[in-house]
């Protein structure tokens, strides 16, 4: 389906979509279900089945410290700008708060009443989002010492599996339930897009103008952000059981997504066609990370690698 409107690029860009293996980090017992760069994308982290998050070197292929402390699965990570602390979550229902060079939790946060999915930090840092299992979107203060949410949004009618927040401070989040909505806490306004299928993912692109839903009918939806329009549609991979990531290219001009096939694919966002596609996993590719200045892909898949292209 071709993107037509006033809110995507006017011409395509060309950009390198990384695809050639660089280096297989292994070291995690079970499926890896995150992975993601620090900011600058000099350091990435892992986390997985086997209750471990671990920090890597990507650039040369080593690990720099293993986390312990969670008694579950972990589901999802994210770093702090700064790159002094992370968040984690997963099965344990609490969202732990970790000290990067010391490798200690800082604080426990009184968590979800179910699994937790997805976590994500403000973009000033003060501020940490989850969403889980119990069908909730809770929003913690980073800064404070309460066990318990600043705000709870119950508006879902199943699991929560994806969160984010957008630089003017809007929380996006997809369900299970086949809803993306977008939460203005400061207007107190809340606006959900319907899909038809469940979502996994869901990302916002770098002008911050459109949505990327990944869903369990095998596509990838680009929404106006604005207005929930359905600008595009990509599709050619397998996504039908697995909760798998998808996001755009540094420059917006391309999207991508992990495959239960094992395949990771490019899309051309503008004309929605197949740029790419290479086997990355033995298995479903369960979570990818690009770096930010679209150098390098992070794949993560059933089969317990954590591979760099």
């Amino acid at each position: 389906m071709p993107v037509l409107g006033p809110q995507l690029p006017d011409q395509e860009q060309h950009e390198t979509l990384p695809g050639e293996l660089q280096h297989t980090l292994t070291g995690h017992d079970g499926p890896v279900l995150a992975v993601r760069f620090n900011k600058p994308g000099t350091y990435c982290l892992s986390a997985g089945r086997d209750r471990t998050i671990k920090l890597w070197n990507p650039h040369r292929g080593i690990v720099i410290k293993t986390y312990t402390g969670h008694g579950y699965d972990v589901r999802d990570v994210a770093v702090k700008d700064d790159n002094s602390q992370f968040a984690s979550a997963g099965g344990d229902r609490q969202l732990f708060l970790w000290d990067v060079s010391t490798g200690q939790t800082v604080r426990k946060f009184g968590g979800h009443d179910g699994v937790i999915n997805s976590v994500a930090w403000s973009p000033n840092n003060e501020v940490l989002v989850t969403g889980g299992y119990d069908q909730a979107v809770k929003v913690w203060d980073a800064r404070s010492r309460s066990f318990h949410p600043l705000q709870v949004m119950r508006a879902f009618a199943d699991s929560v599996t994806s969160v984010t927040i957008t630089t003017d401070a809007e929380i996006l989040a997809g369900s299970v339930d086949g809803t993306v909505r977008r939460f203005d806490v400061r207007a107190g306004l809340e606006v959900s897009d319907e899909l038809g299928a469940a979502v996994t993912s869901v990302t916002v692109s770098g002008d911050g103008l459109c949505m990327l839903a990944g869903c369990m009918d095998g596509v990838v939806r680009l929404l106006d952000k604005a207005g929930g329009d359905l600008l595009a549609t990509y599709q050619g991979h397998k996504h039908a059981s697995y909760k798998l990531d998808s996001q755009f290219t540094p420059s917006d001009s391309h999207v991508l997504s992990g495959s239960e096939d094992g395949k990771v694919y490019y899309w051309d966002m503008l004309h929605a066609s197949v740029s790419k596609s290479f086997q990355a996993h033995a298995g479903p590719v369960c979570t990818l990370a690009m770096h930010p200045e679209g150098k390098l892909l992070l794949t993560g898949g059933t089969d317990g690698a954590v591979k760099v292209w």
